[in-house]
């Protein structure tokens, strides 16, 4: 049996701690690399950062080796395209190691082990969400092979990481991540991704259909959108990026992200990075909860598995859904009068924090459109250079996207973005937020209204087109500051 990731561990170490490598040094400190992940609002790619790491070496033959006989699940889909998007309740599931997924994978043929029902042609296979505490959990050493730290994030490593290994035409369906920001390691392979920024959400149909806590999906399969159904989607602006084995992804909060694998195996190591704003989100998430339980158990008791995701263990009682929203609220005022920096500024977060994510770091073509020439960003403090460039690439909106069918939506201008601590990066463009806001505000009445324009009847309304009005995050954003400000009087 080959020896466990962690065994290449201490040389790396003596290396130089993370800092170099033989002649390889690495392009930002930690110090630089986390100042940078919490002052960007666009996602980027790190490159030359984790050369050191032996993580990188995680191929899935690897991982195989380390796992041998332990199983875990794998997410089975069609690879076909279609109009709707495969979310997970409507997947199939089989529980293989990754020895037997691998035999699958490259022996086209096979009729035997779990995956004989399965067609190579026609299916592909994810083993997505895999927790190391729970992967590893008798090869803890395996930890210290993630290197978060080298991002600044102090003992940060596998126990706060998850791992991904999937098939060619592998994916997640469309969503964003209510909590945190996201730092996604390639390992082996690649994947493309289809990101969408935070203010586009009304044109990409949030639905808490299938429910599960922290994601917030899309109903339009963004690979081949059905435009009549939902015609707003043209509006949104995809950034669209292929990440390659040794690259870190930057994913900031509240980004939306369909990823899919176009290599024959991918292996990936992510970590979700707790954020500030996390705090109020819980509480948006527990009156979620309490709204989808309640009126979908009462819709159907007995058939919980055609709304709750997979990864939701099990539909909670509504006594246990009010104590959770409880914790979740007196947990946000915990946490904040034991924060002297905040403890006014506590019911102002949200609207805070909605200006700091509107300072979206656009694409250098939208530079190049008023007369910037480069990428370099520190015009205004000229010692405040531009933190992009070959070891910082930033994902740009993809050259499909209808130049025209933005305008009128959002007012544009160019601006000096400033980060979240107050350091200047130049001129960006940037939205006004109320305008933005309003504008957005009617496109959600607009996003809801077509949902039903090619449907028979104009006059039934379910279920799911109750809890799509109810659980928008526009309304739930709105509840919980509701609440919190009713419990600070």
């Amino acid at each position: 049996m080959a020896a466990g990731p962690g065994a290449t561990t201490g040389a790396r170490r003596a290396a130089g701690a993370g800092e170099q490598e033989g002649e390889h040094v690495k392009p930002f400190t930690p110090e630089k690399a986390k100042e940078i992940i919490m002052s960007l609002q666009q996602p980027v790619i790190f490159c030359n950062m984790v050369f050191d790491w032996p993580a990188r070496h995680w191929t899935a033959k690897h991982l195989s080796e380390v796992l041998r006989g332990k199983q875990i699940r794998f997410r089975m889909g069609l690879k076909s395209t279609d109009t709707v998007p495969q979310f997970e309740t409507t997947c199939s599931y089989v529980e293989a190691t990754v020895e037997e997924f691998l035999t699958w994978n490259c022996d086209h043929s096979s009729i035997s082990g779990p995956f004989r029902d399965y067609d190579h042609s026609k299916f592909w296979a994810y083993a997505d969400y895999k927790y190391f505490v729970s992967l590893f959990e008798d090869k803890t050493d395996v930890f210290q092979d993630v290197i978060w730290s080298d991002f600044g994030f102090p003992g940060r490593n596998g126990r706060e990481s998850t791992l991904w290994i999937g098939s060619l035409g592998a994916h997640t369906p469309c969503h964003l991540d209510s909590y945190g920001c996201n730092l996604v390691f390639q390992v082996q392979g690649r994947k493309r991704w289809h990101l969408f920024p935070p203010e586009d959400t009304p044109f990409l149909y949030p639905t808490r259909i299938p429910y599960e806590e922290s994601s917030v999906f899309s109903k339009v399969s963004v690979v081949n959108p059905d435009l009549k159904r939902f015609p707003q989607f043209q509006k949104a602006r995809r950034h669209m990026v292929t990440l390659s084995p040794g690259q870190v992804l930057f994913v900031p909060r509240h980004w939306w992200h369909y990823v899919e694998s176009i290599d024959p195996v991918t292996v990936s190591i992510n970590s979700w990075i707790e954020l500030e704003e996390d705090h109020q989100a819980r509480v948006e998430e527990a009156i979620t909860r309490m709204l989808v339980c309640a009126l979908k158990s009462a819709e159907d008791p007995h058939n919980s598995r055609a709304w709750l995701n997979p990864t939701e263990v099990e539909e909670t009682s509504h006594e246990v859904n009010c104590r959770y929203l409880n914790g979740a609220v007196s947990a946000f005022f915990d946490h904040y009068r034991t924060s002297k920096a905040v403890e006014i500024q506590a019911l102002s977060t949200n609207r805070e924090y909605m200006k700091k994510e509107e300072l979206n770091v656009h694409s250098l073509m939208q530079v190049e459109q008023t007369g910037s020439q480069n990428l370099t960003l520190g015009t205004v403090k000229q010692e405040a250079a531009s933190p992009f460039g070959p070891d910082l690439v930033p994902v740009v909106p993809s050259s499909e996207e209808p130049p025209s069918e933005r305008e009128g939506i959002f007012e544009k201008e160019s601006k000096d973005f400033v980060g979240k601590d107050g350091e200047h990066f130049g001129k960006l463009h940037c939205t006004k937020r109320q305008r933005m806001m309003s504008k957005s505000e009617n496109a959600t009445v607009e996003q809801i209204a077509s949902n039903h324009t090619t449907a028979p009847s104009q006059t039934f309304i379910s279920t799911d087109d109750l809890l799509d009005c109810l659980v928008n995050p526009q309304v739930t954003k709105i509840v919980a500051q509701l609440l919190i400000q009713g419990r600070s009087l």
